[in-house]
């Protein structure tokens, strides 16, 4: 193994975030949950969540390539909405979801640097009812503009981000690991063996 690669594996892995991830519920197209994943990756979480209720399971996330960002994420997949949110609770605090309603609130007003979980629904017809009631909060993006939607995968990148800028500036990307001794070392062995890095 190269020096760079070692200095790489080690700098994403300190850099890992246990305690913010993404549920993406029925999103149905590949290139928006490919984009996620990337961006997830980028902002170092570790695991992301897809629920597919309405629609098809998804076929196995490609992991063969580097290209792909779901080869350095876990992904979590469920088909029913309980046992999802289930998972979720036992490591997350807080769910907010990306919904427009008369008590949400601006995606800057939230604090993102608890254990959270971020939520964003189907292409068309956003987070459902379903899974809006599990949820602590509701969140909008701000949006000035005659269209006010986004992209699904524009809007987690942005909710991201304004989670990386706020724990940032809280010191949790200050090169000190926060996952666990096992994980971290588990993670880098097989980081180590693979050979797309």
């Amino acid at each position: 193994m190269t020096p760079e690669r070692r200095e790489r594996i080690t700098n994403v892995l300190n850099n890992r975030q246990p305690d913010l991830t993404v549920i993406l519920e029925n999103v149905h197209d590949p290139h928006n949950i490919a984009a996620v994943f990337r961006t997830c990756d980028a902002v170092g979480v570790r695991e992301i969540y897809v629920l597919t209720t309405t629609i098809s399971r998804h076929p196995p996330f490609d992991q063969k390539s580097s290209a792909s960002a779901a080869h350095w994420l876990t992904i979590h997949q469920f088909e029913d909405l309980e046992t999802c949110i289930k998972a979720v609770k036992e490591k997350y605090t807080k769910i907010f979801a990306t919904h427009l309603g008369t008590e949400s609130c601006s995606l800057y007003d939230l604090d993102l640097k608890e254990p959270v979980a971020l939520v964003f629904g189907n292409e068309r017809h956003g987070v459902s009812d379903d899974f809006l009631k599990y949820c602590d909060g509701n969140f909008i993006i701000p949006q000035v503009g005659m269209v006010r939607s986004l992209n699904i995968s524009v809007a987690c990148a942005i909710s991201l981000y304004e989670a990386f800028r706020q724990r940032n500036l809280a010191g949790f990307y200050n090169g000190t690991p926060r996952i666990s001794t096992e994980e971290y070392n588990s993670t880098a062995l097989s980081w180590k063996m693979y050979d797309g890095l």
